[in-house]
């Protein structure tokens, strides 16, 4: 294989740039907030402190577009429409459905969250080839990743009322989720959409074994993430349960989505990947 040019080549040192300007806003925008103690700021400290990390990283696989046809537009509506689509279903569709919660009903909220995330995807996909399972991971991790983002913006906002306007408790929450966020949403929904896309003909999905089969893998890694924690708490009583549950369950995702990854560069095809000159990763 012949290596690029350096000024044909692919970019692809970005991601952590944004993640460190980002970061250096975020804390930027805490520390006025606390200076000034000024609470129409709490929007832009939430905004940044929640949105930085699943920015960083959909511009990580961004950057890897030389292996696909995914554009800076298609990958934005993803984003955005992963995120209020998938926010709005898990909004209305959890309350019908989860009465009460237990291991058991964190299943139910994967069922539900893992569907309404996918609609994103199948909205932006109207206008693409369904046939390439790069594009799969792209679109799928900016639609998990737009949902994460609005999400924990949520859960930020809950945190901050409920302790009375507490900055150390919108701070916490916001390092917490965002820290957490890389081997949740944006992971699941990336190997859900790269096996539907695997599996897709040129004009049309195909929902197959293998498409429910990623659904129901997805799916359990969801239940686990919530329902672990509170089941070691319960039956150890010490204190790592977020470590231990939802770190094995974000490790599995990871290799999963890693395997989903190489097979992805395998299937694309060669005038995608000649003259990059780079590793993918």
């Amino acid at each position: 294989m012949t290596e690029a040019p350096p000024s044909e080549r692919p970019k692809t040192s970005s991601w952590w740039r944004i993640l460190l300007l980002g970061l250096g806003l975020f804390l930027l925008s805490v520390f006025v907030f606390g200076v000034t103690g000024n609470p129409n700021l709490f929007p832009t400290v939430a905004l940044i402190g929640n949105f930085l990390v699943p920015v960083s990283y959909v511009a990580f696989f961004y950057e890897r577009r030389h292996m696909s046809q995914i554009t800076l537009v298609s990958t934005a509506r993803a984003f955005f429409y992963g995120g209020v689509l998938g926010v709005f279903a898990a909004a209305l569709l959890e309350p019908v459905f989860v009465t009460r919660l237990t291991f058991l009903s964190s299943f139910e909220i994967g069922l539900i969250e893992e569907f309404a995330k996918i609609l994103g995807v199948l909205v932006v996909a109207r206008h693409h080839r369904h046939d390439s399972e790069i594009d799969g991971i792209l679109l799928g991790g900016a639609a998990g990743m737009g949902f994460a983002a609005l999400e924990s913006s949520g859960y930020v906002f809950t945190a901050f009322i409920e302790s009375g306007g507490s900055l150390s408790s919108l701070v916490v929450v916001t390092l917490l989720r965002g820290l957490l966020s890389p081997v949740g949403h944006g992971t699941w929904t990336a190997i859900l959409a790269s096996v539907l896309f695997r599996e897709g003909m040129p004009n049309k999905f195909r929902i197959n074994g293998a498409v429910i089969g990623a659904y129901l893998t997805v799916v359990v890694l969801h239940g686990l993430w919530d329902g672990l924690p509170p089941l070691i708490d319960a039956l150890t009583g010490s204190g790592t349960d977020v470590l231990v549950g939802q770190g094995a369950v974000g490790l599995a995702g990871l290799i999963i989505l890693w395997f989903r990854f190489r097979e992805a560069l395998r299937r694309a095809p060669a005038p995608q990947l000649t003259g990059s000159g780079l590793s993918p990763w």
